[in-house]
């Protein structure tokens, strides 16, 4: 198809890019396919499939996505950058000179990680949830599950026992808001009341009753004998099912890669997380593969949002998200590679934490794209987030490395730094006068800008306002990376595959990630080096890059879907178009809800930092928690565990 070869675009060198908001660089959109489920996505697969016809469709998606243009016959004078990581002592000493930072010995133990993170917890943020108004909603964090465990209100046991009537009644259909005065015959009795329609929130792949009992007799005994082994001790934590926890079979959300790569035992964070008490109650349910953004699994149910169970939870971390949401567990585990922790937290309410590339170690994580993705935390608040930070980050022993360790934030010195660090904080709202920023539905714009302008006059920091350059370039290098390495990473298990066990989208996910050559990925290696040097000079003025989590909030499930999957560029493209910088250059970012749009669906606002500046993001991603916090609102479908109300 040489003759119907696409000019590449000459990118020009990092140095002459106007970053200026007043740059002439243009913010570029490539378009969209149309969306298609059911059976016309069903063919759109078997004709990607078939030797002829797919070769030539392949390249007019290619083509059509810019993919030629901007990637495959584009010049570029920097080198590749393969794999982004970043020397984190000259960043952890800027921290230490402009934040009160803790540092922590390498050879902390998660325990005693989790030990300095909770000194660093100001007491007044424990307070200030406690004074919020009866007609406030917030959501059960860690501090709340240890003091009741404490103080003998309730036990890990009876909690558990809660939690896996509700999860035993998954698999019937069922909407219900309730909250439980005694063990969990109250719980089990009002759900036999409801026994008409119409939907299973689909939140888990796998849990094991016996074995969170077990787990939940364990901790209680601790509390009971007044020796728990720490605040996480008894607290329900759910995993994404990409993650290895034993006892469970790891499937990516699929019906097959458990049978070709059995789990043997708990990954580096998991285990992590259990030397700590904490209680794994099991397996979330995620978009297969991790190969789309809506959290539609044609095999175990598509995961529902508990604002409204007629709307996506967001994906690819969706199960996690929506466990956190809905008051089963204060916090969840996901795998972060294209905004799949960021984005579904964003979209049901909670706070999603994705931490420097290289900064948890990737052990027991499925290896299907080894450059961009990280574990990240899903949690009710950010001191929540913080504190399993604290717990599972760390390199592996075996792994020491020779720059200095990972600093953790002292969020104590918050409400002062206010006046003193951060007074000349200087927050960088990309493009505020141009396109990218305002890219995203009106509802979304206004939240976010509105709650920028309140962190901003409440703290007397301010906005700069930048360009990006290049943006989709960026997104489809990523897009070619991404896809080439989860290609590559399934490519020995595909031809004794059988196809009938694939969701139709991921099919054809799976023929579009195999349709990169080596060409398109060492440009797209290029690209990231590239904007690996524009962030850079970015964050040279700035602290942080502000922008919303998604360009729309949760959108409707189509029945049509349900079986198949759903191939939804349009609104796929609003949810990830400001995920990918943090994964393609490994960057830390956080999201924070900070408001509703007229349905009543959760807003986010996204803090994306540079590499090892955890401490500032959680600074300013608490800071922006405190202001809006007395604003949240009640899930449609949420489980109060502790039984206070």
């Amino acid at each position: 198809m040489g003759l119907l070869r696409d000019a590449g675009v000459v990118y020009k060198p990092v140095e002459q890019i106007d970053l200026g908001p007043c740059s002439n660089e243009s913010y570029f959109r490539a378009d969209k396919a149309p969306r298609m489920a059911g059976f016309l996505l069903k063919i759109f697969a078997w004709f990607l499939e078939s030797r002829i016809i797919g070769a030539l469709l392949l390249y007019i998606v290619k083509k059509n996505n810019q993919v030629h243009k901007l990637v495959t016959n584009a010049t570029l004078v920097e080198p590749p950058m393969f794999v982004p990581l970043h020397p984190n002592t000259d960043c952890i000493n800027t921290e230490l000179n402009q934040q009160e930072v803790k540092q922590i010995d390498s050879d902390a133990s998660p325990l005693e990680r989790v030990q300095e993170a909770i000194k660093c917890i100001p007491v007044t943020s424990e307070k200030s949830l406690d004074d919020l108004k009866p007609s406030c909603f917030r959501r059960w964090t860690i501090a709340d599950y240890s003091r009741a465990y404490s103080a003998g209100a309730i036990t890990p046991l009876r909690v558990l026992f809660l939690a896996i009537s509700f999860m035993a009644y998954f698999q019937f259909p069922f909407i219900r808001d309730y909250v439980s005065t005694d063990v969990a015959e109250h719980f089990i009795d009002a759900v036999r009341e409801s026994c008409s329609p119409p939907f299973p929130m689909s939140f888990f792949i796998n849990y094991d009753a016996e074995d969170i009992l077990r787990q939940a007799r364990e901790s209680t005994l601790r509390y009971e004998r007044g020796n728990p082994i720490s605040p996480l001790d008894g607290v329900p934590i759910a995993i994404k099912d990409e993650i290895d926890c034993s006892p469970y079979p790891t499937t990516g959300g699929t019906k097959w890669l458990h049978k070709v790569r059995p789990c043997t035992g708990d990954a580096c964070c998991v285990l992590r997380l259990r030397s700590c008490g904490a209680i794994l109650v099991g397996k979330t349910n995620m978009h297969e593969l991790g190969a789309g953004v809506s959290g539609i699994n044609p095999h175990y149910g598509p995961i529902r949002n508990p604002y409204d169970p007629n709307k996506i939870a967001g994906g690819s971390s969706s199960g996690s998200a929506a466990v956190v949401s809905s008051g089963l567990c204060p916090v969840a585990l996901g795998v972060d590679s294209g905004g799949s922790v960021r984005m579904p937290a964003s979209l049901c309410g909670v706070v999603g934490f994705k931490p420097t590339f290289g900064c948890i170690p990737h052990s027991g994580v499925l290896p299907l794209n080894w450059t961009v993705g990280t574990v990240g935390i899903l949690a009710a608040t950010l001191e929540d987030a913080f504190i399993v930070y604290a717990a599972i980050s760390g390199e592996l022993p075996s792994h020491k490395p020779t720059t200095l360790p990972v600093s953790t934030s002292s969020v104590r010195s918050l409400k002062i730094a206010a006046q003193s660090a951060f007074s000349t904080a200087e927050l960088n709202k990309s493009n505020v006068k141009h396109q990218w920023f305002n890219d995203c539905s009106d509802e979304i714009r206004m939240c976010c800008s509105d709650a920028l302008n309140l962190l901003c006059e409440h703290y007397k920091w301010k906005t700069v306002g930048v360009t990006i350059p290049d943006i989709e370039s960026m997104l489809l290098a990523h897009y070619v990376t991404i896809s080439s390495e989860c290609s590559t990473s399934l490519s020995s298990h595909m031809e004794k595959l059988n196809f009938a066990e694939i969701g139709w989208d991921v099919r054809v996910a799976l023929r579009v990630c195999g349709a990169f050559h080596g060409k398109e990925y060492i440009k797209a290696q290029k690209m990231r080096y590239r904007q690996m040097q524009i962030h850079n000079n970015i964050f040279a003025i700035a602290d942080v890059i502000v922008a919303p989590t998604t360009g729309r909030t949760a959108y409707s499930i189509v029945d049509d879907a349900l079986k198949t999957g759903e191939v939804d560029c349009i609104n796929g493209a609003a949810l990830i178009r400001y995920q990918i910088a943090p994964n393609f250059l490994g960057l830390p970012a956080v999201t924070v809800p900070v408001g509703y749009d007229k349905a009543g669906l959760p807003i986010g606002l996204q803090f994306i930092g540079k590499p090892w500046s955890e401490p500032t993001l959680m600074h300013i991603a608490y800071a922006m928690q405190a202001l809006c916090i007395s604003d949240y609102r009640k899930p449609k479908v949420f489980y109060d565990l502790l039984n206070k109300n």
